[in-house]
């Protein structure tokens, strides 16, 4: 199975079809550091004076590659068929192995960042909350029950949902304290990889949509 690279692409691919095949090898270590780290703007601004070039062209053959390396995993292609979809764009024998060189070596983190984009994590939205406290019934003049109510909305940006939520204070300030702990780990490698896929999955959304 074949995938066909849109003119957009192909336009921003454009600027490597003459150029020496070391310089694609320095775009596949750019699209690398894409893939691991994010956009960083340092680094097509000194690509960018190498080519006489803007640096937004850099960024934008960067994320055309991203784009041929995610479209190939989702499709697990083989050499042959990466070939095929690759080579009318107008890339030559040579940038095609080296290209292929590097889809090869990012599978398994495609296939992460593919699995990645499958989820709708629901995020927050709004908190509403109401104080309650019982200070007598009639089996026990004399009690103090306080109560707070919360209804936490969520979102995934498509559709909401409400959550009805009731606990006393000590049973808050747990949550409390375990929200605090989870804001601690936010730093932790895990977490960093986590968000650097999502931004990579915004950025390459954007793409597509313009």
């Amino acid at each position: 199975m074949l995938f066909t690279i849109r003119d957009d692409h192909k336009s921003h691919l454009s600027i490597l079809f003459d150029k020496p095949i070391n310089v694609l090898q320095d775009f596949c270590r750019l699209t690398s550091e894409y893939l691991a780290k994010g956009s960083n703007p340092k680094l097509y601004v000194a690509a960018a004076q190498k080519l006489e070039v803007e640096p937004q062209n850099i960024l934008d053959a960067v994320e055309a590659i991203v784009y041929i390396l995610l479209e190939s995993s989702k499709l697990k292609l083989n050499e042959l068929d990466f070939r095929d979809s690759i080579v009318t764009a107008g890339f030559t024998d040579e940038q095609q192995a080296v290209l292929y060189a590097l889809y090869d070596s990012k599978r398994k983190q495609l296939n992460e960042m593919i699995v990645s984009q499958t989820f709708n994590i629901l995020h927050f939205k709004d908190l509403e909350w109401r104080f309650e406290t019982q200070v007598a019934s009639r089996s026990l003049v004399n009690q103090l029950i306080p109560q707070i109510t919360m209804k936490l909305s969520l979102t995934d940006d498509k559709n909401d949902e409400n959550i009805l939520l009731q606990c006393d204070p000590n049973n808050l300030l747990h949550m409390t304290e375990v929200l605090e702990t989870a804001l601690q780990e936010v730093n932790s490698q895990d977490i960093r990889r986590i968000q650097r896929k999502l931004t990579l999955k915004t950025n390459l959304e954007k793409n597509n949509d313009e």
